[in-house]
């Protein structure tokens, strides 16, 4: 059976970006790329006239930012669903997109694989919602989990061990506070090497912040704090 295919805007102000995002979309079966837009008003224009299911937003655009725009969506009654997808990875603009109701949220640079892990747990979603009438509590977990689930340390690079991720992971969970390389591969049992590889595939997928403390030697450290989600 045949599924009506999962429509998509890809907002970028950079062309090259925007072409090559379509380019990824287009390649994960269910979805179909429906227009591109390069500023804010480009996207209210095109969906003014054709609605889409799914957008894929940056937040740096040349006339308003990303999270202005969603916020005009909903104004203006626009129900579509949002995956930001930027360099912006400022806790305050993750909040606030989590607020406005993005469902995933993508910092670049990021690899097809991380993108098409987080359309697919987002076609998921859709599948289960569309069935219609009453969840059980078992139900609703799966439903709200289904996209936690795409940032999770199974979906890991060639050669990266999901046991020695969640090693890492479950480290920098525990911690009261930030904590540097040498101290989390302390913890973890690894090498500092080995803790400097997962850091910064967790940074990538925004999972922690990264924040740098000089010392009396003039270098900085780097200091890592995970950063909370539902589901994690």
């Amino acid at each position: 059976m045949n599924e009506t295919p999962i429509h998509v805007l890809v907002v970028d102000d950079d062309v090259r970006v925007a072409r090559i995002n379509a380019a990824y979309v287009a390649k994960v079966p269910g979805f179909r790329v429906a227009a591109q837009a390069h500023s804010a008003a480009e996207a209210l224009d095109f969906l003014s006239v054709h609605p889409v299911d799914l957008i894929l937003l940056d937040h740096y655009l040349p006339d308003e930012n990303g999270l202005d725009l969603v916020r005009r969506l909903r104004q203006l009654g626009h129900r579509t669903d949002v995956i930001m997808v930027t360099a912006a990875r400022d806790l305050a603009t993750v909040q606030s997109a989590m607020r406005l109701g993005a469902l995933q949220y993508l910092v670049k640079p990021f690899t097809f694989a991380g993108l098409r892990t987080k359309l697919e747990a987002y076609g998921t979603l859709r599948r289960t919602l569309e069935t219609g009438g009453e969840a059980e509590q078992a139900e609703v977990d799966r439903i709200f989990g289904a996209l936690a689930a795409a940032g999770s340390t199974n979906d890991l690079p060639k050669g990266h061990s999901p046991t020695t991720a969640e090693l890492v992971r479950q480290v920098l969970r525990s911690a009261d506070g930030p904590l540097s390389t040498q101290q989390i591969a302390d913890r973890a049992g690894i090498s500092r090497q080995t803790a400097q590889r997962y850091l910064k595939l967790l940074e990538r997928s925004a999972r922690v912040s990264l924040a740098l403390r000089y010392g009396e030697t003039g270098r900085p450290e780097h200091r890592y704090t995970w950063l909370p989600s539902d589901g994690s």
